[in-house]
């Protein structure tokens, strides 16, 4: 297993697997209420079985290299989490996402780790497109797309039933040649 310093509160992103299903069920009831503000991933993950068959379904994702996860540790404690919801390596685009839970929220972990997969997916897995898909009511994941340097695309209308509800969600995107540049501009104002 590897991890990655996020260089934040000593946090770290590692793969999210299956064989963390009680842990991440711990995550998802601590943090239930408020991750399922603007995503259902509370929705789907509500006992011991559903939690390892998500993580199931995303290790086979890693597999057919179709979507990866990756959780988010401070202190030892899985708090939150990145993942590729969706990946087509042949077209060049994948879809990324995050959530938190509630006492890890705003000291910039899903940007650090966010960077971290982006690059990966770039540089690794040849990624085009990078999209960010977000309900318009959600400001701190509009912020984290603005941070990563996306540009908004539209607004989808009406596009995601949750809980009852339509919403309408705006796209965000970045394209490689921009990443890239991002990335050259940080390093350079921070060498």
């Amino acid at each position: 297993m590897y991890a990655v310093p996020l260089g934040i509160d000593d946090a770290e992103l590692r793969p999210l697997e299956p064989s963390h299903a009680e842990e991440f069920l711990r995550h998802m009831d601590r943090g239930r209420e408020f991750i399922g503000q603007y995503i259902g991933l509370p929705d789907v993950v509500t006992d011991l079985e559903s939690s390892r068959a998500h993580l199931q379904g995303y290790a086979e994702k890693t597999a057919n290299n179709t979507g990866r996860v990756y959780g988010i540790w401070k202190d030892r404690t899985l708090v939150g989490g990145v993942l590729f919801r969706v990946m087509d390596v042949a077209q060049g685009t994948a879809e990324a996402g995050c959530w938190l839970e509630p006492s890890a929220a705003g000291k910039g972990l899903v940007t650090a780790a966010a960077r971290v997969i982006i690059d990966w997916a770039v540089e690794e897995r040849g990624i085009h497109r990078v999209e960010w898909v977000v309900s318009v009511g959600n400001e701190p994941s509009i912020a984290v797309a603005r941070r990563l340097g996306m540009t908004k695309e539209g607004v989808l209308r009406d596009v995601y039933l949750y809980r009852g509800r339509r919403h309408d969600m705006e796209v965000w995107s970045v394209l490689a040649p921009e990443w890239r540049k991002a990335r050259a501009d940080r390093e350079g104002s921070a060498g």
